[in-house]
């Protein structure tokens, strides 16, 4: 009784998706010209995808060969997509598969799903349908075995797992064929399609304690700082958990005084966070091309197959695009899961730098392997988890209006600014119902009745 009326809602779901055009964005089908923009904002608009920084765009045109126009529209069509694959995922609930974008401007989402009935409502939505035989709930389930397994065998050989949706199958990579075999074994997952892919590459972390700018560990160790945090009324920014232990003090750029380690979570997840003294301000600066500053607008999750650029102490500003989330990587100090693996080239010293998006900051450089100069596999932890899990404000060039609040204060699912949504999150504001589109940090500036690229109305 409960899956019929689970598929019910799912029917009612689509049929008034299918019905759903996104402001400025005509249907994949439609041979007329889009129609004008409506009183809402469209996505692009709402993150800020519209004003991209001089420094995103001349990055992207460097490392992912693009001329100004094309990176400036692919900015746009990632925000964009990432509105229209929210409302499908939410509607298309177990049947959902993952969604990418692809092409030189991200000009083509494809939303995949297991059921063929669902075509219709994704091609309605200007995507382009993929019809797959595993669910992303599957996927990741199985990954989450993997995982379990990696805590009872040993990984040295096999430093690298992750859902590849796209392909619509969990990946394992491995030195050699048989190190992987014995691996999908151990996670009971032998006859389950586990993918193997065979390289020679053994992602290791970004630190380095030769001298440089950015900030230091101990008078030692030095890292990249993350992105400018508040808690309450104390200041400071995230970084890798790597980076440094719960009590260990910082120094800046310039060897002054900064700040002390006060959370710090690696391995399993590699996060951190650090409290600043009263001579260093937050802000929602991140350190781009030459030298000069792009702003942080938010922390909106990007998709697969988005463009990414990334900031370093060591190798500077560099861009690439998104191939996998929730990847598992096991480095010679132990695992941790809940990665994202990019084409971004990275260097030790790069550790804890930021992750960028457009506007909207995605993470913080955990580790790889290569480097800038022959190419490489970045993995960054992701920012909206570390701001969850201790608590912290996102500093951001829109207004704040107040620190997180606590989980359990407050009407019961009643939206609150400053704390993280994930996809499908129900909650209630002014009255109304709505449901998360895209996973992201409130703000004050986006309560949902005005930011339809982030709520839908239920």
């Amino acid at each position: 009784m409960v899956g019929r009326h689970a598929a019910g809602r799912r029917r009612a779901a689509l049929a008034t998706l299918g019905t759903l055009v996104l402001t400025g964005i005509p249907a994949a089908a439609a041979a007329a010209p889009p129609p004008a923009p409506g009183p809402l904002p469209s996505a692009a608009r709402t993150l800020g995808a519209d004003r991209p920084s001089p420094q995103v765009l001349r990055a992207m045109e460097r490392d992912l060969r693009l001329t100004r126009a094309q990176a400036a529209a692919r900015l746009v069509n990632e925000e964009e997509a990432g509105t229209r694959a929210g409302r499908l995922h939410n509607a298309l609930g177990g049947h959902f598969a993952g969604a990418w974008v692809s092409g030189k401007t991200s000009a083509e989402l494809t939303v995949a799903t297991t059921h063929a009935e669902d075509v219709p409502a994704i091609k309605a939505q200007g995507a382009k349908a993929a019809v797959v035989k595993t669910p992303l709930s599957a996927l990741e389930a199985l990954k989450a075995k993997m995982d379990a397994a990696a805590v009872r065998v040993k990984t040295h050989d096999t430093p690298v797992w992750y859902v590849d949706v796209p392909a619509n199958r969990v990946v394992v990579e491995a030195t050699r064929q048989s190190a992987a075999t014995a691996f999908i074994k151990a996670a009971g997952a032998a006859d389950r399609g586990v993918a193997v892919r065979v390289s020679a590459d053994r992602p290791r972390l970004m630190e380095n304690l030769v001298g440089g700018e950015a900030y230091y560990i101990n008078n030692a160790a030095r890292c990249s700082i993350g992105f400018s945090i508040t808690k309450s009324q104390q200041q400071g920014f995230v970084s890798a958990g790597h980076c440094g232990k719960a009590g260990a003090r910082t120094t800046g750029y310039n060897k002054a005084d900064q700040g002390t380690f006060q959370g710090s979570t690696f391995p399993g997840k590699d996060m951190s966070w650090v409290a600043v003294n009263s001579g260093w301000t937050a802000t929602a600066d991140v350190k781009g091309e030459g030298g000069r500053n792009t702003e942080v607008a938010g922390s909106v999750q990007a998709l697969v197959g988005a463009s990414v650029c990334r900031s370093g102490s060591t190798s500077g500003w560099h861009c690439g695009t998104i191939q996998q989330h929730n990847t598992s990587v096991d480095y010679a100090e132990g695992t941790v899961g809940g990665l994202t693996r990019t084409t971004v080239c990275s260097e030790p010293g790069d550790s804890g730098g930021p992750f960028i998006s457009g506007g909207q900051a995605q993470g913080v450089t955990s580790g790889g392997s290569g480097d800038c100069t022959s190419g490489g596999t970045t993995f960054y932890q992701p920012v909206n988890p570390i701001l969850s899990t201790f608590g912290l404000t996102l500093k951001t060039a829109t207004v704040q209006t107040g620190p997180p609040a606590p989980q359990g204060t407050g009407t019961a699912n009643a939206w609150s600014s400053g704390r993280v949504y994930e996809v499908g999150t129900i909650v209630t504001h002014a009255g109304v119902r709505y449901q998360c589109l895209q996973t992201h940090q409130a703000q004050g500036a986006w309560s949902p009745e005005g930011t339809p690229a982030l709520w839908q109305r239920m």
